[in-house]
Order: structure tokens, then C-alpha cells, then sequence
């Protein structure tokens, strides 16, 4: 590939979030009988106990939520993790949805400093690249603070 043409941008996992650059939405489903939510939608199979037969419909969930607890993982997953070569250091924000009653887990946005963090502070939901071959960058939800935060 030519090195001056830009990469093409793809989802690293489809059907999870949109791709919208400007505001992305991670896709999720409601119960329609009890209104639980359910994210991501591929791996929550079970059944609702108190509604197991329930029907879902597609929602999108709130792109803002509180930091509820965050960590910086200093080592190298295994396989599958794709990893930048030489490994960097990520943190994973763990992001209360006050609307839906659930907490999501997320990469913070490459170059916000973990240090900057503070429980209780705004979170929003941006697109960042987690991993990237010649041809393309693929793409994944990230938590960013409202506020910037430091970089």
C-alpha cells in the first residue's frame, strides 16, 4: 500500500457500536417486557430469569456514563490480543450507564493520561484504533473524560 494513502477504517468486531467518528453509539438490545438491557447483544444470550422468553429490540445506549473504576494493564495479554510491537501499557475504564442500569468496559482514549482520572467524573463514548495492518485500522469503542482530561 502506498504509505501517503490513508488506512481504511473498519470495526475490529461488527454489530457492537457504530462507526459514526462523530458520535458513535454502542448498539445493545431492551427486553421489551421488562426493559432490562443487554450488551454486547452476541454474548448476551441468556435468558432474562424473570422473563426468559422475552423479546429484545435494538436500542442504542447513552454515549455518556460516570467512571466507576478504572485499571492500567502493564502487561501483554495472550492470543488472541493483538498488540502494538513493542507492548504499550493500556488502561480499561469501567463506565456506569445510569439510564440503562449497567456498566461498560472500555479502552481509555490513547493519550489521556490515567493519572488525570477521578471516580464519579464524565465519561463519553469515542472511536479510537486498536490495532492496524498495512491496509487498514481497525476500530473499537473507547471511554474518553468529558472534561479532555490530561494528555
Amino acid at each position: 500500500m502506498d504509505p501517503s494513502m490513508p488506512k481504511t477504517r473498519v470495526p475490529a468486531v461488527t454489530g457492537w457500536f457504530t462507526d459514526d467518528e462523530a458520535a458513535p453509539e454502542l448498539i445493545g438490545a431492551r427486553g421489551t417486557v421488562t426493559g432490562s438491557y443487554f450488551w454486547p447483544v452476541a454474548l448476551a444470550s441468556s435468558a432474562n430469569p424473570t422473563a426468559p422468553a422475552e423479546p429484545r429490540e435494538e436500542v442504542r445506549l447513552s454515549r455518556r456514563g460516570t467512571l466507576w473504576s478504572w485499571t492500567t494493564n502493564e502487561y501483554q495479554p495472550p492470543d488472541p490480543y493483538v498488540s502494538p510491537d513493542p507492548f504499550v501499557p493500556y488502561t480499561v475504564c469501567a463506565v456506569e450507564l445510569a439510564a440503562e442500569g449497567m456498566t461498560v468496559l472500555g479502552q481509555l482514549q490513547r493519550g489521556v493520561d490515567p493519572a488525570s482520572l477521578r471516580g464519579g467524573q464524565e465519561m463519553e463514548l469515542v472511536v479510537g484504533v486498536l490495532y492496524e495492518d498495512d491496509e487498514h485500522e481497525y476500530t473499537v469503542w473507547n471511554w474518553a473524560p468529558v472534561d479532555g482530561g490530561a494528555r
